[in-house]
C-alpha cells in the first residue's frame, strides 16, 4: 500500500512529509515476532503531535517491551482525507502503512477537548465502529489517556478503556495484562474476558462498567459501578521518582518542521504554585525533579542521537527547578561552543533572576515570554498567581538590560470577579513594560531596535480538578465586549494585542465539565462535519449549536452555571490525588482574594496529593528546604 499511496496521493497534498514516516529514530519492529500490536493515535496533524513529549515517551517505552509493537497515526489534513475517502484508503500507520484496523489496539491521547471530533473522524477513516457497543472482538480495543482523561465522561460512548494517570507507570501493567490475554487466546481478543482482567488494574477506568443517574434538573446523582471488580473511585497512577522514569534518548527526528522543532528535556513534573485556574498544576502534583547529573547526561545523549541544535528544558514551571541556575550554567557552558541553544520556555515572573538572564544571553536570543495572567494585584491574588507588579517591572528591566528586545505577556480574560479595572491593568502593565524598555534603550545610547511588547489574551475556561471548577464561564457576548474594551485601550504601534475566539472557548468549557450525555452531541456534530475544531478555519459554531438542539441538550447548563459545593460532579469518581475539600477551601479563599503560599517553601496545605497517594515532594535539585508536615487546614 505504501508504494501506491506515495505514487498516487502524496504528490497531490500540501505537506506529503506528514504521511511518509521513516524518520530518523522511528522504530520498525517485526510484526510477526510481537504479541501485542498497537497504534498511538494523536487526534491532530503531524506537526502538533510530533511536538508532544508524551507521545515520544510512550511510543518508545512501548517499543522497548519485547512483546509489544507501537506505531503512530495522526489526523490527516483535509486534503489527504479527501483523497483517502475518494480512493477507499483506510487510515494507516506511519511505520508500516498497515491499516489501523489490523492492530490489536488504538490508543488516543486526550490533550485538548477541541480535538474530540477528530477522534471520531479517525475511527471512521479507519473503518472502526465509533461506539463501543457497536464494535466486536475483531475490532481494535480503543483506549485513551492524557490530561483530559481525568474527566472522560464525554467520551464514555467511544472508549473501551480509559487510563488515568502517568503513562510510564500505568501502561506497563496494562500492556502486560493484554499480552497475557493474547497469549492465552492464540493472538486473538475476547474483549469481554480482556476487560474483566483490565478492570483489576489500578488506574484503569472502563466506562461501560459504570452507570450514571441524574436528577430531574439534569444534575448527576451518582456514578455507580455495575461490575463487582470496578472500584468506586479510580485513583491516578503516578511516578515516584523521575530519575528512574523511562525517557527516550533517541527520539524521532521529523523531516518536516514541527511546532517545537527541538530536543526536549523534562526537568521536573508537577507544580505546587497552586494557581487556581490551572488544571495541570493540580493533576500532576506533587513536584518530582530529576537530578542535575541525570539531566546533563540525558541532554548529551539526546543531542548526540538527533543532531538538534536547540535544547528546551520543559516542565510546568522550569524556572522553579531548584537548581535551575546550576543546570542552565552547566548546559550552556557545554552547548554554546557547539552553537546549541538552551531555552526555558516556561518562566515565572517572580523568579526570573539576573543570573538566569546572564546565562540565557550566552545562548541564542529571541523573545521572552511571561504570564502575569491578570492585570491587577487584586485579581492575581484571586487566582493565587503570586506575582507582584514589582516582579514584572524587575523582570522587564532585567530582560531589556540583558539584551532582549521583545517580551510577550500572557493574560486570561473572564476570570472570576474580573472587572473593567482589571482589564485596564493589562493595558497599564503592557505600557509599563514598554516604558522600561525605552528607558533601558536610552541609557544605552539608543542602540539596537526599539523594544516591543506582545499582549496575548485567552478566554478563561473553568476546568475539572481546579478551585474554579465550580465557577461559570462568562457569556460569549460579555467576553467579546471585554476583548473590544481592551483592544481600544491598547493603541501603541509597538504593543501587539492578540486574543482568542470566544465561541471556541465556549465549546471547550462545555466538554471540559460535561457528562456522558454529551457523547450524542459529539456524534451528531461529527455527522454534520465537525473536525479540526481547534483550527479557526474549520470551526463551525452553527453546526455545534444545531447538534445540541437536535439532541435536546442545553449547552448553557454546562458552561454558564454556578455549581454548588455539594453537587456530584461528573468526574467525582476519578481521583487525581487532590481532595475536593481542598478545592472548596481554595475557591473560598479566592472569593476573599486570599493567597495560598507555595507548599515547597512553607507548610503543607493538605491538598491530599502527598497524603492520599503516599508520595512526597522529590526535589533532587538539592538546595531548597522543604517542610512536608501536614499542619495546616487553611
Amino acid at each position: 500500500m505504501r508504494d501506491w499511496i506515495e505514487d498516487h496521493l502524496l504528490g497531490k497534498v500540501e505537506k506529503p512529509l506528514r504521511y511518509q514516516g521513516n524518520e530518523m529514530n522511528a522504530v520498525h519492529k517485526d510484526w510477526d515476532s510481537t504479541v501485542l500490536r498497537m497504534v498511538f493515535a494523536f487526534p491532530d496533524v503531524y506537526e502538533i503531535g510530533m511536538s508532544h513529549l508524551g507521545l515520544s515517551i510512550l511510543y518508545h517505552q512501548a517499543n522497548a517491551q519485547p512483546d509489544c509493537l507501537m506505531e503512530r497515526v495522526f489526523a490527516p489534513w483535509t486534503d489527504m482525507e479527501g483523497l483517502m475517502r475518494e480512493h477507499n484508503i483506510p487510515l494507516f500507520s506511519l511505520e508500516s502503512y498497515r491499516p489501523v484496523k489490523a492492530f490489536h489496539g488504538m490508543g488516543f491521547t486526550l490533550q485538548y477537548e477541541m480535538s474530540y471530533s477528530n477522534i471520531l473522524n479517525m475511527l471512521d477513516l479507519a473503518g472502526i465502529p465509533l461506539r463501543w457497543w457497536e464494535r466486536g472482538d475483531e475490532d481494535p480495543l480503543i483506549f485513551m489517556g492524557g490530561p483530559c482523561a481525568y474527566n472522560p465522561e464525554p467520551l464514555a460512548d467511544f472508549a473501551d478503556v480509559i487510563l488515568v494517570g502517568e503513562g510510564e507507570e500505568l501502561n506497563l501493567d496494562f500492556y502486560q495484562a493484554w499480552v497475557k490475554h493474547l497469549q492465552a487466546h492464540d493472538g486473538k481478543m475476547c474483549k469481554k474476558e480482556l476487560l474483566e482482567e483490565l478492570v483489576k488494574i489500578p488506574g484503569v477506568y472502563i466506562p461501560r462498567f459504570y452507570d450514571v443517574s441524574y436528577d430531574d434538573t439534569g444534575r448527576v446523582l451518582a456514578v455507580t459501578p455495575n461490575h463487582p471488580d470496578a472500584p468506586a473511585k479510580i485513583v491516578k497512577r503516578y511516578l515516584q521518582h523521575m530519575d528512574y522514569a523511562y525517557f527516550p534518548e533517541k527520539p524521532i527526528v521529523p523531516y518536516l518542521d514541527i511546532i517545537h522543532d527541538r530536543a526536549m528535556l523534562e526537568v521536573q513534573r508537577g507544580c505546587t504554585r497552586g494557581c487556581r485556574f490551572c488544571q495541570a498544576g493540580m493533576l500532576y502534583r506533587p513536584v518530582r525533579e530529576k537530578t542535575v547529573e541525570e539531566l546533563q547526561q540525558q541532554a548529551r545523549n539526546i543531542l548526540c542521537n538527533t543532531g538538534h541544535n536547540d535544547l528546551s528544558l520543559t516542565s510546568l514551571s522550569t524556572s522553579d527547578y531548584t537548581s535551575v541556575d546550576i543546570l542552565l550554567r552547566s548546559l550552556i557552558a557545554e552547548m554554546a561552543p557547539r552553537n546549541i541553544g538552551v531555552a526555558l520556555p516556561s518562566l515565572r515572573v517572580d523568579n526570573f533572576s539576573m543570573n538566569l538572564a546572564n546565562e540565557m544571553q550566552k545562548g541564542k536570543k529571541s523573545g521572552l515570554t511571561f504570564a502575569p495572567e491578570a492585570g491587577t494585584q487584586r485579581l492575581r491574588d484571586v487566582i493565587n498567581k503570586g506575582v507582584l507588579e514589582a516582579n514584572l517591572e524587575s523582570v522587564a528591566r532585567t530582560a531589556f538590560s540583558s539584551g532582549w528586545g521583545k517580551i510577550k505577556l500572557y493574560f486570561m480574560m473572564g476570570l472570576p470577579t474580573e472587572t473593567d479595572e482589571d482589564l485596564d491593568g493589562i493595558a497599564a502593565l503592557a505600557y509599563k513594560v514598554l516604558q522600561i524598555g525605552d528607558e533601558i534603550r536610552r541609557e544605552n545610547g539608543g542602540k539596537g531596535p526599539a523594544p516591543q511588547v506582545t499582549v496575548s489574551v485567552s478566554g478563561f475556561v473553568p476546568k475539572p480538578f481546579t478551585p474554579f471548577q465550580f465557577e461559570p464561564q462568562i457569556r460569549g457576548e460579555e467576553l467579546r465586549r471585554r476583548q473590544r474594551y481592551l483592544r481600544d485601550k491598547i493603541k501603541h504601534k509597538r504593543v501587539t494585542y492578540n486574543y482568542h475566539d470566544s465561541q471556541l472557548s465556549y465549546i471547550e468549557a462545555i466538554f471540559a465539565k460535561g457528562d456522558r450525555r454529551l457523547g450524542q452531541v459529539l456524534y451528531r456534530a461529527w455527522e454534520k462535519g465537525c473536525k479540526f475544531d481547534g483550527w479557526n478555519e474549520y470551526f463551525y459554531m452553527d453546526w455545534w449549536m444545531e447538534a445540541f438542539a437536535e439532541c435536546g441538550i442545553d449547552p448553557e447548563f454546562y458552561a454558564y452555571r454556578q455549581i454548588p459545593y455539594d453537587e456530584v460532579l461528573p468526574w467525582d469518581h476519578i481521583s487525581c490525588g487532590v481532595r475536593k475539600e481542598y478545592l472548596i477551601r481554595e475557591h473560598q479563599k479566592a472569593m476573599r482574594a486570599e493567597v495560598t503560599p507555595d507548599c515547597r517553601i512553607g507548610q503543607c496545605h493538605v491538598c491530599g496529593a502527598c497524603q492520599d497517594l503516599d508520595v512526597k515532594l522529590d526535589l533532587k535539585g538539592g538546595w531548597l528546604h522543604v517542610n512536608t508536615n501536614a499542619v495546616s487546614q487553611d
